[in-house]
């Protein structure tokens, strides 16, 4: 996954079937990034901007809307498999390649254990015995453990209950949609002041995590049909669709909660309470918590792949690349990949965890716009003309800039944590270089 990419990629890539067209991939791109934080954060975003709230939505749609062009345009001229890291490799270089790929290993990482958190808070609401710290805890390694399981003896296992949770996490929040129109009070959407530029930069770091999620949706780039058509107009169609809906949940929840919005553990479902009775929050909660438990899922059928090809590749233990014989799966880098992610939402807040997500995707996001402006500088182009987007020269720079702007808020110690992990990535390219000369690119 992160060896040199070049044409005889291209051609080892051939076998795949190119069977993901525009609505494949943009339900696809929907699934991932609708994970569990949706349910949470209207309530940290009014309490930090109030009624003022849907303005970091909009900051956050114009921001992604400039990455998204980005990737619109590498993954029409970049048809691999592996998505940003494929185009940032491919335009700059292996190692920043790979350190993209850290990044992308640690931005998951660090969701699943966020969202973990979250989905345990949510079945507390549900289940209150299960509201204390240590039970709570007790509760969360025992999820761990038994998705590791799960993944560990199939992959048909792991999407099957994946594909379980698709629907049911937007069937509640489409409900809250139409449902909390009518119970709206103007008087709460009222504006008593503009927030300061600050306060929206501050607010729109956090509230970016909602939004990530796309660059996963687009590693299967060699699976795709006409990615030149098909990558661009999916992720509009996705983004449009995911913008539109988080601003119309944040202002029902503003408009039927108002003053008691900020400080709700579970504001969509108190949301629904007040709209629909009883019924309509428990099946909030109950909503809320498959879509967290799908999304928890998910991760943990995905993110152990990047320790895999690490592993693979030499850049860590071949251990890591072990394939269980019997399941033939990678059971020794899904079990890793549980331990670390159980250990970091035991040890952390869900606001904690998602700032440092935040952090390390906006850097990738960073990386993948330069990526594609040197991809065209470079007329890389793979299986027919590629899509070129507007302005292509400035709209690079310009989320480049916003994404800059968007990481002012950040303190010292988390812009150190993230430097420590590079430099140990950096340091860690360097010394498995010899091995990853001798040994063949992509042995096991």
């Amino acid at each position: 996954m992160f060896g040199d990419m070049n044409r005889s990629a291209v051609r080892s890539e051939g076998a795949l079937v190119r069977a993901i067209g525009v609505f494949g991939l943009a339900a696809g791109i929907v699934n991932v990034t609708i994970g569990g934080s949706i349910f949470r954060l209207p309530a940290n975003v009014a309490g930090s901007l109030g009624a003022a709230a849907p303005l970091a939505y909009v900051v956050c749609g114009v921001a992604m809307g400039l990455v998204v062009f980005c990737f619109a345009e590498a993954g029409s001229r970049v048809s691999l498999t592996g998505g940003p890291y494929a185009y940032v490799e491919i335009a700059l270089g292996p190692f920043v390649g790979f350190l993209c790929g850290v990044l992308l290993w640690m931005t998951g990482s660090l969701a699943l254990a966020a969202v973990s958190t979250l989905f345990v808070a949510n079945v507390a609401q549900l289940v209150p015995r299960l509201a204390g710290e240590t039970v709570g805890d007790v509760f969360l390694i025992l999820v761990f453990a038994f998705l590791a399981m799960v993944n560990i003896r199939g992959v048909r296992q792991g999407t099957r209950l994946n594909n379980v949770f698709t629907v049911a996490k937007l069937l509640p929040l489409l409900l809250l949609s139409v449902a909390g129109a009518f119970a709206i009070d103007p008087a709460n959407l009222r504006i008593a002041q503009m927030p300061s530029g600050g306060a929206v930069a501050s607010t729109s770091i956090l509230l970016i995590f909602s939004f990530a999620g796309v660059e996963s949706a687009l590693i299967p780039g060699g699976e795709m049909k006409d990615p030149a058509r098909t990558v661009p107009r999916a992720l509009l169609l996705a983004m449009l669709a995911i913008t539109v809906l988080y601003i119309w949940l944040q202002i029902v929840a503003q408009g039927v909660l108002g003053a008691e919005l900020p400080g709700q553990s579970t504001p969509l479902a108190e949301a629904a309470g007040r709209s629909l009775g009883a019924w309509g929050r428990s099946l909030l909660l109950i909503g809320a918590s498959v879509s967290m438990f799908g999304y928890v899922g998910g991760m943990t059928l995905a993110a152990p792949r990047a320790l895999y090809a690490f592993g693979r590749d030499g850049f860590l233990p071949a251990a890591l690349a072990r394939v269980h014989p019997a399941y033939r799966t990678p059971y020794v880098a899904i079990a890793t990949q549980a331990i670390i992610a159980c250990a970091l939402a035991v040890t952390n807040t869900f606001e904690k965890l998602a700032i440092l997500a935040n952090v390390a995707a906006l850097v990738l996001y960073a990386a993948c716009a330069v990526a594609a402006w040197r991809l065209r500088r470079l007329n890389v182009s793979e299986g027919g003309p590629p899509f070129r987007m507007p302005g292509g020269a400035v709209i690079p720079w310009l989320a480049v800039g916003v994404i800059a702007w968007m990481l002012t808020p950040i303190k010292a110690a988390e812009w150190a944590a993230l430097l420590a992990v590079l430099a140990v990535a950096s340091a860690v390219f360097a010394a498995t270089r010899r091995r990853r000369a001798v040994a063949p690119a992509g042995a096991a």
